[in-house]
């Protein structure tokens, strides 16, 4: 491949020199905005349209225009080099949206912050899927369907009950989840509105059932069917926590931040998650099959598990009069700083704010604890030190909100799914936009291949 001139390289590499498009040419109207690029190997001159998209003017280059620069007709052209997608766009999406340098995030076009203080989760669910809040009587319908369908079959049941007793919540849910596929064959039929629809609607009343039922099931506890009387998370909750009481009536306090947490989760942009749904989901396969592999990527512990680290790394200092040396360690690096830092953010994460608030609203209920005073003392010796300030590792949205999942007596193991519940609202939307985008095709990444070259068969077990 070619290299850029600012780039290094061994002596007689190839290289290609970029140039500045004619900026008078067009101004005056007389080309499009281009990326010129001169060929070291050939000496020809290429032209690479910029395209100018999105809200903020975002400037891109298609990656296919790249491949007709090469030195022969018949050899393949460039490609780019891009682990982890660190500069590419795989899609266009009108979803989510994030400026990570100024700790901006809205779902399309709303602030995070206005939608977790006035919005419920299933009137954020509508908006991420149909791009405009719904009115009284979409969202009327909207709730009745989505209760509606909240009921699991009972074969479900002896699905879950073959698993062992001290089975991960988190491969329960991406199981059961991938195993309802069987059960609505139909799902398949994805370039049918209807089906993806009803599809759509079974997956966010069902998820929130089968988790609860992942808990039940590794607690010991008969399994509790939903109550439809109930707000969507308050009946997540009674399934959850209902024992002997006729009717399930939950702490207000506990339903609202859950209400908030699953808003503050629904959607992220072209996470891991995400991207893992839209490239199962290119292949056309059904929904409950593309969500099924969100749920496992989101298992990961640098993605959805990333919140069960920052407990552990609490309970590993132990008390707050720790704080300082495990600091110290930690710019001595022999320890990490769980809960801070993101790969988009660059400033305060804006979810960390709403959760830090959130937190103590919480833990006014439940009270103060050891835990809770080492996170604040963590967070302000880490915002005062230059060290992770000018590293731009500020909190992220992890930091606070395992504590707030287990004052709610929720079990570690169990933080992930909570997650999953939440972003399966995202996942759909992020996948029902990629089916109606006719640049998409069946994700295929190219390679570079490093292995040997061709070579004879020679056994080596004679």
């Amino acid at each position: 491949m070619a290299k850029t001139q600012t780039e290094s390289g061994a002596a007689g590499a190839a290289a290609a020199t970029l140039e500045k498009p004619d900026t008078k040419a067009s101004a005056a109207g007389a080309a499009a905005p281009a990326l010129d690029i001169t060929d070291s190997r050939t000496g020809k001159a290429y032209s690479v349209p910029i395209m100018a998209e999105g809200v903020v003017g975002d400037t891109t280059i298609r990656a296919m225009d790249l491949r007709k620069i090469k030195t022969a007709p018949d050899e393949f052209g460039l490609m780019t080099y891009d682990p982890a997608f660190m500069n590419t766009a795989s899609c266009k999406s009108a979803i989510t949206y994030i400026d990570g340098d100024n700790g901006i995030l809205r779902y399309r076009g709303y602030p995070i912050e206005q939608l977790a203080e006035n919005a419920t989760f299933l009137e954020v669910a509508w908006l991420l899927r149909h791009g405009e809040l719904p009115n009284k009587d979409e969202y009327k319908q909207w709730v009745r369907d989505v209760t509606y369908h909240t009921y699991v079959h009972e074969n479900i049941k002896s699905f879950l009950q073959g698993f062992r007793y001290d089975a991960h919540p988190m491969s329960m849910l991406c199981s059961t989840v991938a195993a309802l596929s069987s059960f609505y064959p139909e799902a398949k039929n994805i370039a049918d509105p209807e089906q993806r629809n009803i599809s759509i609607i079974r997956l966010l009343a069902k998820v929130p059932t089968l988790a609860a039922f992942a808990y039940r099931h590794v607690k010991g506890l008969p399994f509790i069917y939903p109550d439809n009387n109930l707000s969507y998370v308050e009946n997540f909750l009674s399934m959850v926590a209902r024992m002997s009481e006729s009717q399930y009536a939950g702490n207000p306090v506990f339903v609202k931040a859950l209400e908030v947490l699953f808003i503050l989760h629904a959607d992220h942009e072209q996470n891991c998650s995400t991207n893992a749904v839209r490239a199962v989901g290119s292949s056309h396969v059904d929904p409950f099959s593309a969500v099924a592999a969100g749920i496992a990527a989101l298992f990961g512990p640098l993605h959805g598990g990333a919140n069960e680290q920052v407990l552990r790394m609490i309970n590993e200092i132990g008390h707050v009069k720790n704080v300082p040396a495990f600091i110290e360690s930690v710019k001595g690096g022999s320890g990490r700083l769980m809960g801070f830092g993101h790969r988009v953010y660059k400033s305060y994460d804006p979810r960390a704010k709403i959760v830090k608030k959130l937190a103590y609203e919480v833990f006014e209920q439940v009270g103060m604890d050891k835990d809770l005073e080492i996170a604040l003392e963590l967070e302000r010796i880490a915002l005062s030190d230059d060290y992770f300030v000018s590293r731009k590792l500020y909190p992220n949205v992890d930091f606070y909100t395992g504590l707030i999942y287990r004052s709610m007596a929720f079990p570690t193991d169990f933080f992930t799914v909570l997650f999953a519940v939440a972003r399966t609202a995202g996942w759909l939307s992020q996948w029902e936009e990629m089916l109606n985008d006719k640049e998409q095709k069946i994700a295929r990444p190219r390679q570079i291949y490093v292995g040997p070259g061709e070579r004879a068969y020679k056994s080596r077990i004679k």
